[in-house]
């Protein structure tokens, strides 16, 4: 099996990838950069867009993952809608099955949620709306992780300092929805 993430930050933070890897089995590759948007992944005037669309033509593959970044689904969510789509099509051409990887808000009482002038719950809902129509929209299986992070984010420390990214907890609890998902789609 093989599998192409596309992504950021979330992606590749505690060497995510290599997770999925070793629960799956799969070989995992990445094209993700700090900050990466989908609309990048897409456009082939980009470097990232150019080498994504030259992955997804000459190789093969059994799934691409797709993870928008951080608060673009709620920012920019018409673009994100647009770019989901998009890609999905271009991955179903290739007879490869695109899996959203949904995100998480940002940690509850920290600085980054602050700044960005949500609540904790609200930035939650709004995430797992934005993912969730684009899956239906698209027919994408969703990997949710931010709902994950949502039900555990009380019990244990999944962020990391900066109260956005994941710690190595917080990647490894990625890992397991995304590969869950796949290797549910696998058996079925």
């Amino acid at each position: 099996m093989r599998i192409l993430m596309l992504g950021n930050s979330f992606t590749f933070a505690n060497n995510m990838p290599q997770m999925l890897a070793n629960m799956t089995g799969a070989e995992v590759v990445h094209h993700t950069r700090g900050g990466a948007r989908l609309a990048e992944q897409i456009n082939p005037k980009t470097k990232m867009g150019a080498k994504t669309l030259d992955a997804l033509k000459n190789e093969k593959w059994d799934y691409v993952i797709l993870q928008e970044m951080s608060n673009a689904p709620i920012t920019s969510k018409e673009s994100f809608l647009n770019n989901v789509s998009l890609l999905c099509d271009k991955i179903r051409d290739i007879g490869a099955v695109p899996v959203l990887y949904a995100t998480w808000a940002y940690q509850k009482g920290g600085k980054k949620l602050e700044s960005f002038g949500m609540d904790y719950d609200e930035m939650y809902r709004k995430l797992y709306d934005a993912y969730h129509e684009a899956a239906d929209k698209t027919g994408a299986l969703i990997a949710d992780v931010g709902k994950r992070f949502y039900e555990i984010a009380d019990k244990y420390d999944i962020y990391a300092d900066d109260g956005c990214h994941p710690n190595e907890l917080g990647s490894q609890t990625a890992a397991r929805v995304i590969a869950e998902v796949i290797m549910d789609k696998s058996v079925n």
